[in-house]
């Protein structure tokens, strides 16, 4: 599945930059590009990094 439609992002590709180590949205943006355009992704970004995050807390950086 898509996540960000500006860069052509996939869910799996956004899932790897977790695993590699992004814990923010800032962090996936810079790995992948998810969420560094119009940021409309970012809240999904929030979501898969929760699901990822065995708190279930994910740290939000920058606008949006």
């Amino acid at each position: 599945m898509f996540v960000c439609l500006c860069n052509g992002v996939t869910s799996q590709t956004v899932a790897e930059a977790v695993e590699a180590g992004a814990c923010t949205t800032k962090d996936v943006a810079q790995a992948c590009g998810a969420g560094a355009d119009c940021g409309r992704c970012r809240r999904t970004v929030q979501a898969m990094l929760r699901s990822a995050d065995p708190n279930g807390a994910a740290t939000r950086s920058g606008p949006g």
